[in-house]
């Protein structure tokens, strides 16, 4: 895949407004099928212990909900990396 002006123009655009979303938002809180998701995969490695209370609170909970709070630093990162390939493909030569 060739990468020409406008996919550089768009992704940076993307990437610097998803870095305003995360300096924006303090925490995102997800829904019960992604959290039951998250937990199922997370169960699948060595990490969450084997406690049969929080299994059967996680099989029989009403709605479980985990909140997620991304770290201070990663909105800056994106909106360098989006400002920084918006303004790459502005000295991109044009499309022909």
């Amino acid at each position: 895949m060739h990468w020409n002006r406008t996919r550089y123009f768009t992704v940076g655009v993307v990437l610097f407004l998803l870095g305003i979303q995360f300096r924006v938002v303090d925490s995102f809180v997800l829904n019960e099928p992604t959290t039951k998701a998250l937990y199922n995969a997370a169960k699948r490695s060595q990490m969450v212990s084997t406690d049969p209370l929080s299994n059967a609170y996680m099989q029989v909970a009403p709605s479980p909900r985990k909140t997620v709070k991304p770290p201070e630093w990663l909105g800056w990162v994106l909106l360098t990396v989006g400002g920084v390939m918006s303004l790459h493909a502005m000295v991109l030569p044009k499309d022909s």
